[in-house]
Parts: structure tokens; sequence; C-alpha cells
């Protein structure tokens, strides 16, 4: 197989038995379960959380592991690690803005060590409240661009360095619940660059999103400004992180995001030519494991136009 890991990305709720086989028949052996980002991010991460308890949603994750899927929650979880409701006890826990005050919006104070305590123990109840079976995390920071801490300790710092110390600070608290534990560092939006002064802990790797990105175009095209801002970091982040573990996090099936995030789905067709690129570029880095995004592609979409394209996708992933 070209790539190890060969995964999918859906919305909890678009999960279904029909997908599952639908993976399989596919090539694909890891399914992503993604509450919806954004703003509310910690109320979407909250339903999921209610929704895994539920029979139903067991044995939809039994039926994946009789198929050879792995299963794991990728979710912008920082709001609900952090709960913004205490910022009245603990406004010093929360980011700074530009203006010096304190604000409750988004993210954390990085330099704060209650607050990154704070984080640790909620992760390793995250962990235990989303149990898979599986020791590899996809726990990320708040859903946003440019809201990055700018107290005196943290200004310093870059927004990569700034999320570094959350990561290793979730890490920490991952291990309590689970020694073989390991998480991601996303590489995406202002957290794109690898850090420059925070180092990580041994069990995080590289997660790589380029969101950004041209998606009709390959992402090393030289000829395409916005494909060479979002691929400039990566030899580095590989060269800071390591090829192990690393994981692509691409958009080429992503109708959420070509639906702009609106519902009823917009019809979709899977770009494979630029997708082929990409993986040859992605496979020369050294990448084993690549996913998509592939909401918005469930129920509702099956009913208005049929089946989706996963059994082309999964093709290009085993066979370029």
């Amino acid at each position: 197989m070209r790539f190890q890991t060969r995964g999918i990305i859906v919305h909890p709720e678009e999960l279904t038995r029909e997908w599952i086989d639908r993976m399989a028949d596919a090539g694909l052996n890891a399914l992503g379960l993604h509450p919806v980002g954004g703003i509310h991010a910690d109320q979407s991460l909250q339903r999921a959380i209610d929704l895994h308890a539920l029979p139903e949603s067991r044995a939809l994750r039994a039926a994946a592991a009789l198929r050879g899927i792995s299963v794991e929650y990728e979710a912008h979880a920082m709001a609900w690690l952090l709960p913004r409701h205490l910022f009245d006890r603990h406004p010093d826990w929360f980011r700074m803005d530009e203006k010096g005050e304190r604000t409750a919006d988004f993210n954390l104070c990085a330099s704060n060590p209650d607050a990154l305590d704070y984080v640790s123990q909620r992760t390793a109840l995250l962990a235990s409240l989303l149990e898979t079976g599986s020791s590899k995390y996809y726990f990320w920071a708040d859903d946003v661009s440019g809201y990055a801490c700018h107290c005196p300790a943290c200004r310093a710092l870059t927004a990569s360095d700034q999320q570094m110390r959350l990561v290793n600070a979730m890490l920490r608290g991952l291990r309590m619940y689970d020694k073989a534990a390991k998480l991601c560092y996303l590489a995406y939006v202002d957290a794109l660059e690898a850090p420059k002064k925070v180092a990580p802990l041994d069990g995080v790797f590289l997660e790589y999103a380029p969101i950004r990105r041209n998606h009709h175009r390959p992402l090393n095209d030289p000829d395409c400004a916005e494909n060479r801002r979002e691929a400039q970091p990566l030899r580095d982040l590989i060269a800071f992180f390591g090829a192990k573990d690393a994981r692509v996090l691409d958009y080429w099936m992503d109708n959420s995001l070509f639906s702009g995030w609106k519902k009823p789905p917009k019809p979709f067709a899977l770009d494979e030519e630029t997708m082929r690129r990409d993986l040859d570029f992605y496979a020369s880095l050294g990448f084993e494991s690549v996913t998509a995004f592939g909401c918005y592609l469930g129920p509702d979409y099956q009913a208005l136009y049929g089946e989706p394209p996963l059994k082309g996708y999964g093709a290009l992933l085993r066979n370029g």
C-alpha cells in the first residue's frame, strides 16, 4: 500500500453502518470523528461526548473494528478543556489581547502554569469520555486565527510556540490516563510554522492541515501563491517533529468546505488530478499517514446526489 494509514473524517452524526462498509470497500483503515468546529466547538464536542456513550454509537465503532478500521476523534477542544465561565474566577488563565486586556474569547494564556495544569487534567477526562481504543489523540486548539496571548510572558512566543506549550500540557494529561498516549501538533492557520522556542515532549507528532491552500492546484505548484505559502513550512515541520507518525490532513473530500459550511450540501466531485499530484508530493516528504475531511457527504448528501466518490479517493491513497 502506498500509505499505511488511509483515512477519512466525518461529523459524528453523519456516521452510518453503510459509510463504514463503503470505507472498508475503498481500502480505508482510519475513521476520524470531527465535532463541528468554529466558535461553538465546545458545544458540538459535548454533543459528540453524549453521542459517544449511546449503544448505537458503540455498535458503529464495533462494526468499524471488525472491518479493520481504527476510530479517532479529531476536535477543536480548547473551549471545552478550559471552560469560558472560569474567567470570572481566574482571568489570568485566559489570553491577553493586543490592548493589554484579559479576555475569555479563545484559547488561553500559554504562560500560566495553573491554566496549563487545569487543561492537562481536563484532557485526561476528555480522553476517558471519548475512549476508542486508540492511543493516538487529535485534540486541537480553538478554530480561530489571530487569537494568541499577548501578555508580557507570551509576547515573545510565536503562535506555534504557544500551541506547543498547550500540546505538551495536554499530552502530560493524556499520559495520566493512557501511558502510551501520543498527541498531534496541528500545523494549521496561525500555527502552521514550526515552533522556535518550545520543544515537543516525546510522543508529540505532526498533523499538517493546509486549509488556506488553493484546493484545485497542486500543493507544490510554484506558480500558486497560496500553495507556496502553505507548503513553505513543511520541510521545517518534518525536520522539527520527524516523519514518524506524521499525518497529512487535507481537504480533497471536504464537501463542508466546498459547500461553504452551509446545508443543504452542494454536489461534489473529487479533483483526482490535484489529489494525485499532492499525494506524490506528500510521499516524497516521507508521510505514511494521510486523511482528509469528508464532511457533508452523509445521508442527506446521498439522498440528494447518490453515492459520494469514496472508492476513487481510496484508490488514489492505495495506488496513486
